[in-house]
């Protein structure tokens, strides 16, 4: 029997309808049942037999129905991801290594944008149990340990990058940010700058809250003073970076030579304001970010930062999916940031 033939006059019949999988079984000279078993992975079929059936799908361009197949198998091949706002160039790179590690093992991405809004974070949540993903990975959470712990009961495997899991139900891949922070701090203080600025993030960030822990244990170990006034908070964007450090600079506190952004761009924003008032980068402030964004060795002056492995935590992240999916216990992960130095703060 000529398979490919009955299929090649099948396909020139079905061009203006839905292929179903019928279809495909009597173009290969098998039962529907063999078509199932081959689409699925799963039961004994002969590779000549398996061939002949892939052979007969590819050239009736068949597509199996996704949601049967997850009714079936008890699951969607789909994961979950939130992120606290994408055009934050930190989370792609996450988002990138998620969907790579994914897309090897053949699952898909439903990526949550929660634009920096409380409200939305818990729609995409619950959203996504609604469409019964197989795992959501959360990335900065900005709600309270309650608030998320509920939500996260809904989800069979879960993973929080930059959270702490606390009472939720989750994995937890952590940056050791207090880690980052005495490096930053040493490397400003080993270049001769006593008065720092620490421009921190938004106050419901927890990630946000270990770096000003950070930051201050490690100018209190290097003897310095911290005025409550260097301590600022703001968004995680250019804009509000530079407002605040504007803000700064017009005020009687303006005195100070170095500065520790809680992330690159703010730091970005803190620069435009240092440069604006007329005064240099590095001369007479160092800036150091965090994150080491592909932008920050393009600026001039190039910013020194502390590099965040943000494709391997979103390979990993999927990776203990997959192991909580098997009944695994996967422990927690720290990453440990590394000083980029560059002309900001040399």
């Amino acid at each position: 029997m000529k398979s490919g033939g009955r299929a090649r006059g099948y396909a020139g019949t079905l061009q203006s309808q839905r292929v179903t999988n019928a279809d495909v079984a009597r173009a290969a000279g098998v039962s529907s049942m063999t078509v199932s078993r081959v689409v699925n992975g799963n039961g004994r079929v002969s590779d000549e037999t398996r061939e002949r059936v892939r052979r007969a799908i590819e050239e009736l361009g068949y597509q199996p129905n996704q949601l049967a197949r997850s009714l079936t198998q008890g699951r969607t091949r789909t994961i979950g991801i939130v992120v606290p706002d994408i055009t934050n160039p930190f989370f792609p790179e996450i988002v990138r290594g998620a969907e790579d590690a994914a897309w090897e093992a053949g699952y898909t991405v439903a990526l949550a944008n929660a634009v920096e809004d409380p409200a939305r974070e818990r729609a995409a949540l619950r959203n996504l149990a609604g469409h019964r993903v197989d795992g959501v990975v959360h990335c900065s959470p900005r709600l309270p340990d309650h608030e998320l712990a509920e939500l996260l009961t809904s989800h069979t495997a879960a993973v929080l990058i930059n959270r702490h899991a606390g009472p939720a139900p989750a994995v937890s891949l952590m940056v050791d940010d207090p880690l980052g922070a005495d490096i930053a701090v040493k490397h400003l203080v080993g270049a001769g700058r006593t008065r720092l600025v620490h421009l921190g993030g938004p106050t419901r960030s927890a990630s946000a809250g270990y770096r000003r822990s950070g930051f201050l244990a490690a100018a209190k170990s290097a003897g310095l003073p911290v005025d409550s006034e260097l301590l600022l908070n703001c968004e995680p964007t250019e804009e509000a970076g530079y407002a605040a450090v504007s803000h700064l600079l017009s005020s009687s506190k303006r005195e100070f030579d170095g500065l520790v952004a809680y992330n690159d761009l703010g730091a970005l924003g803190a620069i435009n304001a240092i440069k604006h008032a007329g005064l240099r980068v590095p001369d007479d402030v160092a800036v150091i970010g965090c994150d080491d964004i592909r932008i920050a060795s393009l600026i001039s002056p190039s910013l020194t930062t502390l590099r965040i492995e943000k494709y391997r935590m979103g390979h990993l992240a999927i990776q203990t999916i997959f192991e909580l999916q098997r009944g695994g216990q996967p422990a927690d992960v720290t990453f440990k940031p590394e000083l980029i130095v560059r002309e900001s703060a040399p």
